[in-house]
């Protein structure tokens, strides 16, 4: 057997984040709309970002919904409200801007906002020098960044 290592982003903000909108979406419920901004540099070829949809997904999950079925990527052309279950993905693509993800949850009268913010990316290289510190420690398996922090939900194993 081997260790193996995989995650979709090396931050530890970002994976810090990862849980946090998990909690917060099974926390409020739907009761708030959840919208997710993304933005990076305009050399960027994937859109949205992967770290973008795996927001999507978890907050999804937390709700009970299919982020394939809710999701909703733009709005151009749409005519009418919002439904209820849809998570939006807006995606702005503009200068050098390294990464920046928001969930914004929109209830009535309030908004939570969970912003992560990456200046630059040697935040990433010192994620994952971090995770091949932790992974040699480890029995055989597949891990993610979410065990090295300890972040890991006992329902996902």
């Amino acid at each position: 057997g081997i260790r193996c290592f995989f995650s979709p982003n090396m931050s530890v903000g970002m994976n810090v984040m990862f849980r946090a909108v998990q909690e917060v979406a099974q926390v409020l419920g739907s009761d708030y709309d959840v919208e997710i901004i993304e933005a990076h540099h305009h050399l960027k070829k994937d859109s949205p970002s992967g770290t973008a949809v795996k927001l999507g997904e978890l907050a999804a999950k937390a709700l009970g919904r299919d982020f394939s079925r809710v999701g909703v990527y733009g709005r151009k052309g749409m005519v009418g409200e919002r439904t209820r279950e849809e998570i939006g993905m807006q995606v702005i693509r503009a200068g050098d801007i390294v990464g920046e993800h928001t969930v914004l949850f929109g209830g009535i009268g309030e908004r939570l906002e969970i912003i992560h913010r990456a200046h630059s990316r040697d935040n990433f290289a010192r994620g994952a020098v971090r995770a091949a510190l932790w992974v040699v420690d480890q029995p055989n398996g597949l891990y993610d960044m979410q065990d090295v922090l300890g972040l890991k939900r006992q329902a996902e194993g």
